[in-house]
């Protein structure tokens, strides 16, 4: 699954916007491109690509953190309680004592810790 997901996300394009390398102040966020004669929206060759369903990513795979697990934010051991097979992300208003706590807890289920 993990490595189906890396074989596709190499073959999306890069969406970036139009005359951007030209104008220092043009940055490389995608805008929609909106002129009359405007050669990226009326997908002309060579101009890039305009992002469209097709390149969405499988629904099996949306969300997955890249190693492959789905990732669960724990705010308290109440959290932790039915988890299984998945990366744990701890909150950052969690302090160092409870914290440390649920790590061990977290190490002893045998979940993936991804903020240590």
């Amino acid at each position: 699954m993990v490595e189906e997901k890396k074989n596709v996300v190499r073959k999306l394009p890069k969406f970036v916007r139009q005359n951007r390398a030209q104008k220092k102040r043009i940055k490389p966020a995608w805008r929609k491109p909106r002129g009359i004669d405007n050669k990226l929206r009326i997908k002309e060759g060579g101009y890039g690509f305009l992002p469209k369903i097709g390149f969405r990513t499988a629904k099996s795979d949306r969300g997955l953190h890249p190693n492959g697990l789905k990732e669960v934010l724990v705010r308290s051991m109440r959290d932790m309680a039915l988890l299984k097979g998945v990366a744990v992300r701890f909150s950052a208003t969690l302090g160092r004592k409870k914290k440390a706590v649920l790590v061990a807890e977290a190490k002893k289920m045998q979940l993936r810790i991804l903020n240590e």
